[in-house]
């Protein structure tokens, strides 16, 4: 792997991690300061990780009403995204559509209810009738209810990459790809420069975006952090003819999927992998048994259906299922913008904006004591968790 040549010696900011996030937050903060002074740079090729590994969801359905604002922000965003940046992402708004199949499972979407509904969106609660005349071909089973928003979708991930890259490229912002953060330089308890396979940069502000190996750079800044990196898989099947309107998504055991304007099912669900980033993205004969089992249950129709590929990517996860963002209080100029479990995509707009502000020293309207570094290193530990963490 042959590094990019960097163009400069020393810069305003260095965005570790091209994905959707670190993007993002270039994009913001090229708005701000002089963008030739801003490098992104990644270990591999543009959507090398998960943002280009992602079943493309996007919903507002979250137990925290801050998610839910961060998350009605961001379908808003994805909205506009043709037009800002001349690159069309398919954002298809057809639902997403949790199911209940508990009076446990029927009380959490209930309190899910209750926080979006407080943002003003229209979210129903489906009876298992109204269930069926959404989703036709599914099998209620011991089904109890559901739990419906219009206005969640599906996007399609790889243009809104293309789009933000060639944006910033034209904005004069230099993104490094094939480009390995080796360590980190520092004194007198801040950052001072950026050694990379590319040779060392100075700075005195980075951004730790590097989504599942964010542990790992936190790490190389001697910094220890909550993030656990864990493998996540995805399938997708033949093209079908069209079905499916809503991303379907089960509480249990995070099963979710739904049908692609071309057809196919794409769909996943979360296995006990062991936590860390070296472990790689291997697709298993372990997940395409255990998600076949699960979906022919919800889609008996799919029984005969051929699977054309699978794949795998990294969830981000922290204890408490919120992201963090925030400047590290132990390096100054050390901003964290990770722990997005896998809903980097579906946040990273309304992010973006957010982590620019912090890197520029201003105040995010972001509680700290929901999304700051500093919410782990206290005693008493965090004070909200965050469980719709799946789909």
């Amino acid at each position: 792997m042959t590094p990019a040549q960097l163009l400069r010696k020393d810069y305003e900011v260095v965005v570790v991690g091209a994905g959707v996030l670190g993007l993002f937050v270039a994009h913001h903060l090229s708005k701000r300061i002089d963008p030739r002074r801003i490098l992104v740079v990644d270990r591999g090729f543009l959507s090398s990780g998960a943002s280009g590994r992602n079943g493309g969801g996007v919903r507002q359905q979250w137990e925290t009403v801050p998610t839910v604002q961060l998350a009605k922000e961001s379908v808003e965003a994805y909205r506009r995204f043709p037009l800002e940046f001349g690159f069309n992402p398919w954002f298809r708004q057809g639902g997403y559509l949790f199911l209940a199949f508990s009076a446990e499972e029927e009380r959490r979407l209930h309190r899910v209810d209750q926080a979006v509904r407080s943002q003003g969106l229209k979210l129903e609660w489906l009876s298992v009738h109204e269930v069926q005349r959404l989703a036709p071909a599914l099998d209620p089973g011991r089904l109890v209810g559901g739990s419906y928003l219009p206005s969640d979708g599906v996007i399609f991930p790889f243009p809104v990459l293309w789009g933000l890259y060639r944006s910033l490229r034209q904005r004069g912002v230099e993104v490094a790809l094939r480009t390995e953060v080796l360590g980190f330089e520092i004194e007198g308890g801040g950052v001072r420069a950026v050694r990379t396979s590319a040779g060392t940069v100075r700075t005195s502000k980075v951004v730790n975006a590097a989504g599942g190996w964010s542990r790992d750079i936190s790490a190389l800044a001697g910094l220890s952090v909550p993030n656990t990196p864990t493998r996540h898989e995805i399938m997708a099947t033949e093209p079908l003819k069209p079905f499916l309107d809503p991303m379907i998504v089960t509480l249990r055991r995070g099963v979710y999927f739904s049908q692609s304007m071309r057809g196919e099912v794409i769909g996943g669900l979360s296995l006990p992998h062991g936590g860390g980033a070296a472990t790689g993205m291997p697709s298993s004969l372990e997940f395409l048994r255990e998600f076949a089992r699960e979906i022919t249950t919800l889609l008996p129709r799919l029984g005969t259906v051929r699977v054309l590929r699978a794949w795998a990517g990294l969830y981000d996860d922290t204890p408490d299922g919120l992201p963090i963002v925030g400047e590290d209080p132990r390096l100054h100029g050390f901003v964290q913008a990770n722990g997005f479990g896998g809903h980097g995509f579906m946040l990273a707009p309304a992010a973006g904006p957010r982590v620019a502000q912090v890197v520029l020293g201003e105040k995010a309207d972001l509680d700290p004591a929901l999304f700051g570094p500093d919410r782990f290193l206290g005693k008493g530990g965090p004070r909200t968790v965050e469980g719709i963490q799946l789909g």
